[in-house]
């Protein structure tokens, strides 16, 4: 669920007030960087409504439709956490080509796929090229732009690429299945990653920075997350095994960082209250977006009988409003801090949350959609402010480390309510008592997180 809260690469201040090399144009670098953003973003989404016609044509099951989705968050949320600091080590122009390059052929290798599991590998291939692309494109908007206030405008354009992708993502996923077919949905990625990447030639060239990358602790991460997806995703043994690998990852990640000259995750953040609150919040949100998006594209067409591109349009009245409840989020945190804005858009999504319990088999489609725009109100309103909220906390040389987990923490949360949810609706009760389930859980969260927020006075003040 993107929002304006952006990935921001700690730079030397020497590096930010650089001029454009000659020859480099700020606009057209600011263009590939917004297209860039919006096409990695547009992926997180746009693949929701097409996932009963992908599993009409490859078979799978429910679980296979849950890792396509998830095989994508999963790589994009793991590596986050390690990008930007690759990024500072090659070159912010360097690793967006890279990125754009890569995440352009697996596109191609997802519209060609033959069956799931290879569908599936390109999709982890696109999540791992997103990973790079996304501090790769804030780093450019960056280094076009030495004078802050141009460049604040810069990245409020940046940030709102993303937004836009989230509001045409289902819209567009339902045309393009509907008038093409679901292989639709990646080849045109296709022309768009060759725009970007030839926007690319004017970006500015920076020289590398040394940045020292966390092996040891990005391997375990990783690990961790892909074995927990496995152990919510699968069934039977599989998911046992996987139980074990989560936790013998998890514990092995933890000792690493407390060891690690330049952890990619310093435990000590977690000690910040703030940090702490910022992270739940994030986490709280996406579960509830993400998760209601996946339940929700799957209730339109199999409860509702509706078409795909139906479906894709029943989220435009809610994803059409996030732009703007962002804009309104950063105008709150400027005149009342972070704390106001935040509270503000936790009871406003747990309220959505809570009249999304109305919907049965019988309620007519309009008026589902029409319920779910509360929760993207709540979310548009909270994200940015909880963003804000994390990087006052932190000192300015560590903004980059505290988007970079917050952001990733958001995705895995994200990752892991599609897997949760998707078994819940799944299971012998039927799609409507999961679907409860899922929507009370989310409430759960959400409740739990605004009461953090309500008593985190001080640090959020």
């Amino acid at each position: 669920m993107p929002t304006n809260a952006t990935l921001q690469p700690a730079f030397a201040e020497h590096e930010l007030s650089r001029k454009p090399a000659r020859g480099s144009s700020p606009v057209l670098t600011l263009a590939a960087a917004l297209l860039g953003f919006a096409l990695i973003t547009l992926d997180a989404s746009v693949v929701n409504v097409a996932l009963p016609a992908i599993g009409g044509d490859l078979g799978g099951g429910m679980s296979g439709l849950q890792w396509v989705v998830d095989a994508y968050t999963l790589a994009f949320a793991a590596l986050m956490l390690s990008t930007g600091a690759f990024a500072d080590r090659i070159g912010p122009a360097k690793a967006y080509a890279l990125g754009i390059v890569v995440f352009t052929l697996a596109s191609a290798a997802c519209g060609l796929a033959p069956d799931l599991g290879v569908l599936i590998g390109a999709r982890v291939v696109q999540g791992v090229a997103a990973a790079v692309v996304l501090p790769a494109s804030l780093a450019l908007v960056r280094q076009a732009y030495p004078d802050p206030a141009r460049r604040a405008r810069a990245v409020a354009l940046w940030a709102a690429g993303g937004s836009v992708a989230v509001a045409l993502g289902p819209v567009a996923g339902g045309a393009l299945t509907t008038v093409w077919d679901w292989r639709g949905i990646f080849f045109v990625n296709l022309p768009l990653g060759v725009a970007a990447l030839a926007l690319t030639t004017r970006a500015p060239r920076a020289a590398r920075r040394p940045a020292p990358l966390d092996l040891p602790g990005q391997l375990t991460a990783a690990v961790a997350l892909a074995a927990l997806a496995f152990a919510v995703i699968e069934q039977g043994a599989v998911r046992i095994a996987a139980g074990v690998v989560a936790l013998t990852a998890g514990v092995a990640f933890r000792l690493v960082e407390r060891r690690a000259a330049h952890p990619v995750v310093p435990l000590g953040l977690f000690r910040s209250r703030a940090v702490t609150v910022s992270i739940g919040a994030g986490a709280a949100a996406s579960v509830a977006f993400y998760g209601v998006v996946f339940v929700f594209s799957l209730y339109f067409q199999r409860v509702r009988g509706e078409s795909a591109l139906t479906a894709g349009l029943m989220f435009l009245p809610m994803t059409v409003l996030i732009p703007v409840m962002n804009v309104l989020s950063g105008k709150l945190s400027n005149r009342f801090g972070p704390r106001i804005p935040m509270l503000m858009g936790q009871l406003t999504a747990l309220a959505g949350l809570l009249a999304l319990l109305l919907v049965d088999g019988n309620t007519p489609t309009l008026l589902a959609a029409f319920l779910m725009v509360p929760l993207a109100l709540g979310c548009g309103l909270s994200v940015p402010a909880l963003t804000a909220a994390m990087m006052e906390a932190l000192p300015p040389e560590r903004a980059g480390l505290a988007a970079g987990v917050l952001n990733a923490g958001r995705q895995v949360a994200g990752a892991l309510s599609i897997a949760v949810f998707g078994s819940l609706v799944a299971g012998g009760a039927g799609f409507v008592p999961g679907l409860r389930v899922s929507l009370l859980a989310s409430a759960a969260l959400f409740a739990v997180s605004a009461l953090a927020t309500l008593r985190t006075r001080k640090d959020l003040a």
